[in-house]
């Protein structure tokens, strides 16, 4: 399909098996297990799209969103989230986001919102 995905979030075996999902579907994907390995990440596989977990130690990500934005305005953001509420999605949302869905989220979901934002079609 060739959208370069980066997947961010602090549970290693959820950001690792939803990696395995989208590589077999044919994307290119990396995963960060934090943001500042989020960061690092981008510099060396620039990815068109990014899925991004709001609630995560250190760097959290609110904080990753802005530099994102701020660097690297061309990158897609999707917030994937457990946590959060209708105000953290308003929020986001005006920061740049290009979606944001809660966990547990169907991966047809996923996949629909990752193709959109990366420009693909069917």
């Amino acid at each position: 399909m060739g959208i370069e995905i980066l997947i961010v979030d602090d549970e290693v075996e959820f950001a690792d098996a939803f990696s395995e999902r989208l590589k077999l579907r044919g994307f290119e994907v990396r995963a960060a297990y934090g943001g500042e390995q989020a960061l690092r990440t981008i510099e060396e596989f620039p990815p068109k799209v990014m899925v991004l977990d709001l609630k995560m130690p250190g760097m959290d990500g609110l904080e990753v969103l802005r530099r994102v934005k701020k660097n690297y305005p061309e990158i897609e953001v999707i917030i994937l989230s457990g946590h959060g509420s209708e105000m953290d999605e308003t929020y986001v949302l005006g920061l740049g986001a290009f979606a944001y869905l809660r966990k547990p989220a169907d991966l047809g979901d996923i996949l629909e919102t990752v193709k959109r934002a990366g420009k693909l079609t069917d």
